[in-house]
């Protein structure tokens, strides 16, 4: 193997959800490639770079100073749901039901990692909490640090007169309780409601 192909699949290997295996798949792709696809493809990779910055509210990616969603009038400002990434929010924007702002942190609370509040969006969430903003909800996963970043968003924001919510979470539709895990079955008894 060539030095310049070893190296392109030790970049393709370098993303996430890709091993070495499928970098190299990639990397022969690009390969057979004509040149001018390849330009293209690394013109939109130097553009993404150069294009895309934070949404000056939300934290969201935009090309713009405010993403398309916090620049929306008809938004219900009274909401704000933090998420961890902007790929939550494609999830929550293709239910076509959610019609508040949103609030990105870009990671969680995981000090096993060395990230804490300081490395997070959350002075930049402090900072539009106002009058207008009446609840906050925290869709964080539901995994230790998730749970964590959730607590830790609630305590500071509790004393701000803000209402703080959560996602439910415990058993999908159709699973049966034989097939689920303990963490996922305690949450589904905690968060039962009543039947109407």
């Amino acid at each position: 193997m060539t030095p310049a192909l070893e190296k392109l699949i030790h970049h393709f290997a370098a993303l996430p959800g890709i091993g070495r295996k499928s970098a190299a798949r990639l990397a022969y792709h690009v390969l057979n490639m004509n040149i001018d696809e390849v330009k293209s493809f690394a013109d939109a990779l130097l553009n993404v770079k150069n294009a895309v910055h934070l949404c000056a509210a939300c934290q969201c990616y935009s090309e713009k100073e405010y993403c398309d969603i916090c620049s929306d009038g008809a938004r219900d400002k009274s909401t704000i749901c933090v998420v961890e990434d902007s790929k939550s929010i494609d999830s929550i924007e293709n239910l076509h039901e959610y019609k508040g702002l949103y609030h990105v942190l870009h990671g969680v609370i995981s000090p096993i990692d060395g990230i804490g509040p300081e490395q997070l969006k959350i002075k930049e969430l402090l900072a539009r909490i106002n009058a207008d903003v009446k609840e906050v909800i925290v869709a964080t996963n539901p995994s230790v640090e998730g749970e964590a970043t959730a607590l830790y968003i609630a305590k500071i924001l509790k004393p701000l007169g803000v209402k703080v919510t959560r996602l439910a979470y415990g058993l999908p539709v159709g699973a049966t309780l034989e097939y689920a895990d303990g963490v996922t079955l305690l949450k589904a008894i905690e968060g039962r409601t009543e039947l109407k």
